[in-house]
């Protein structure tokens, strides 16, 4: 299970523990990431996706998942994303037909 958003793409990052001695161990800095359900209404279904709390903040300041997906470029959404934002805009295509 990959430790990434993908709303966002935060990922693992590395870096250092620094002692008061100076004494530097490598670590890791995780991205808070959480399993969680977003609602499509224009799908009308709930989505299972990998996101950081960030982008759980990212997709509400947006107004929710489909306001997200089709305010998003197509090129700047991760792999995942981009079958899901094709079926949202053509749900709503059909819903304004």
């Amino acid at each position: 299970m990959s430790r990434r958003c993908v709303i966002t793409g935060k990922g693992v990052m590395s870096g250092n523990n620094v002692s008061h001695a100076q004494n530097k161990t490598r670590r890791k800095f995780n991205p808070n990431v959480q399993d969680t359900s977003l609602y499509s209404e224009a799908l009308d279904k709930w989505v299972k996706l990998r996101v950081s709390t960030s982008g759980l903040r990212t997709v509400e300041h947006k107004g929710g998942l489909d306001a997200f997906l089709t305010s998003t470029a197509k090129t700047k959404l991760d792999e995942a994303l981009r079958p899901l934002k094709a079926q949202v805009e053509k749900a709503l295509a059909e819903k304004a037909a």
